[in-house]
């Protein structure tokens, strides 16, 4: 409770640091107070919450399924046959060197302005930490029995934690490679919606949809985390 009520204080402070800095600054086209972005958010209300903010969640928990999906089914793949791994893991990791918003416009050449090109940045920026944080999960549980035996009796339990905080990663992770996808092109979107608002130099419009696509990763990881509260209980034990 103690420190719930620390992080609360510590937030307000900012916000609070935040109102007088931009009061003092007094460019709300550069940095806008938290009051202005509340009462954009309200004024737009409409437009973000029904067209922008579904389209950029769709992208999102596609990209953040697809990435799931790929990572556990390479974080298998490596933790049965080693092999692999010498030729995969480098491959995983340089995939994080490439500047996504170098490499986001050959998608968008690729895949079209549709939303396709969009998951896919999502996915390049997503899957890393679920593939080796379940990876990771899976060696961490080593006993004398067969592949078989430990994968399913013993290894998939173990790795379940990993899981969970692979996900806890990815969601804001996600969220930010589906706004960087719309930013580069899109009709459509917070992201296209922050960066329509920045060429018109409304620093609230520009800042509105990073304070809800923040507020909703909150919100995302926060289930999450209850969720592995109650049914994930034997973290502390492994």
């Amino acid at each position: 409770m103690k420190n719930k009520i620390l992080l609360l204080g510590i937030d307000l402070s900012l916000i609070i640091l935040w109102q007088i800095l931009a009061t003092i600054i007094n460019a709300p086209y550069i940095l806008p107070t938290p009051v202005n972005v509340l009462l954009k958010i309200w004024e737009l209300r409409q437009i973000l919450f029904t067209v922008h903010l579904p389209y950029t969640m769709l992208i999102t928990f596609l990209g953040l399924g697809i990435s799931i999906i790929l990572g556990i089914l390479l974080s298998v793949i490596m933790d049965f046959f080693p092999s692999c791994k010498k030729i995969l893991y480098p491959i995983i990791v340089s995939s994080q060197t490439i500047p996504t918003i170098a490499i986001a416009p050959l998608f968008i050449l690729w895949f079209g302005y549709g939303i396709w090109s969009k998951v896919v940045v999502t996915v390049l920026i997503t899957f890393f930490a679920i593939v080796i944080n379940v990876y990771d999960g899976l060696q961490s549980a080593t006993f004398g029995a067969t592949k078989i035996q430990i994968f399913f009796i013993l290894k998939v339990k173990t790795a379940l934690p990993y899981f969970i905080s692979s996900i806890k990663m990815a969601i804001p992770i996600s969220i930010i490679g589906a706004a960087i996808g719309e930013w580069l092109g899109s009709q459509m979107g917070l992201g296209y919606f922050s960066k329509r608002m920045m060429t018109q130099l409304d620093g609230a419009g520009v800042f509105a949809p990073i304070v809800i696509l923040s507020v909703v990763a909150m919100f995302l990881v926060f289930w999450v985390d209850k969720f592995e509260q109650k049914f994930i209980n034997w973290r502390d034990k492994i």
